[in-house]
């Protein structure tokens, strides 16, 4: 006769032991924990919501004003506002170009070709120009870089005015709308470096060693490997760092001497200005409706940043392979 505890009784250490469910009991720190990042979220949010709301309610009764005495040198809220938009954009993609290649080219040098003290040493070097101040670079910008650069604007006015970047003429302080995209080019460097220095670190060692082993030369490993690996990631940096640029308001207002224009010419002195710096220029001066149509550009900044950094949120989510995985 069977025994009860013989070798399929759940109580024999031969069978199989039952699953035993118990509540899972949560410390104090983990429910105080998810508390605050909820609370933080939710945060988040409500601020947000809130400068939404507020650039809403101040800046629609500038939307409809028209007439040079509300918007000076526009007939309308729009045409106040083209220029200025025109501006920010162009701006912010003369950074873009400077600086992605350049961020590329650090951050592998970073990661793949400098000696371990090196790179820890210029990875907090590129990291510390994110902690200089605006209004630093814009002093450097205005006082040191624009006279350097004065030169070489003669040079290209003199040489390549047939293209429409160079026509001139140039400017006789250096303070131009190319003068302010290499400031903000700088600016938004360490964001763009950081973010492809840790993409190209969580590239996985097989395939790099696969790549090395197959005959590959360094450079060729990098270019089949690192670069298609961190490619979402690098995106994802540069959509930030544009986002960043967009927003820039004291080094540009430095810089620039700005008018109600649209003019590709780089190098002269009649530039569009940008909205973040119109605003820093024009607010103390400003009554009336006129705060409201400063209000109402914010209102359509801030409309632009946010769409800029929904794209790279989604680039990202597109492929999540950076994150390590894998």
């Amino acid at each position: 006769m069977a025994s009860p505890t013989g070798a399929g009784a759940p109580g024999n250490g031969g069978g199989r032991s039952p699953e035993v469910t118990e509540p899972v009991r949560h410390r104090l720190g983990d429910r105080l924990f998810s508390g605050t990042a909820t609370l933080a979220g939710i945060l988040i949010l409500v601020i947000l919501a809130g400068v939404a709301i507020f650039l809403l309610t101040e800046g629609w009764p500038g939307l409809s004003a028209g007439g040079p005495e509300e918007t000076p040198g526009a007939s309308s809220f729009w045409s106040y506002v083209g220029p200025l938009l025109f501006g920010t954009v162009l701006a912010a993609a003369i950074a873009l170009i400077i600086a992605t290649p350049l961020a590329i080219g650090i951050a592998l040098f970073i990661s793949h070709y400098a000696p371990r003290r090196i790179a820890g040493s210029l990875g907090y070097l590129i990291d510390l120009l994110a902690a200089v101040p605006s209004v630093v670079y814009g002093l450097w910008g205005a006082l040191y870089l624009a006279p350097k650069l004065q030169p070489i604007y003669d040079w290209l006015a003199s040489n390549l005015s047939f293209i429409p970047f160079f026509a001139g003429p140039a400017s006789p302080t250096g303070r131009t709308m190319l003068t302010a995209g290499i400031v903000l080019a700088i600016m938004v460097l360490p964001i763009i470096t950081a973010i492809s220095r840790e993409v190209f670190l969580q590239t996985p060692k097989l395939h790099e060693e696969a790549a090395l082993a197959l005959g590959a030369t360094r450079w060729e490993m990098i270019r089949m490997t690192v670069l298609p690996y961190g490619r979402s990631g690098v995106v994802s940096a540069a959509m930030l760092g544009l986002g960043r640029a967009l927003g820039e308001t004291l080094a540009v207002a430095m810089v620039l001497s700005p008018s109600l224009v649209y003019t590709f010419n780089l190098i002269s002195s009649t530039n569009s200005s940008t909205i973040a710096a119109n605003i820093a220029l024009q607010f103390p001066e400003a009554s009336g409706v006129q705060v409201n149509v400063l209000i109402a550009t914010g209102l359509v900044l801030f409309v632009i940043t946010f769409l800029v950094n929904y794209i790279a949120r989604a680039v990202i989510a597109r492929k999540r392979d950076f994150s390590g995985a894998g």
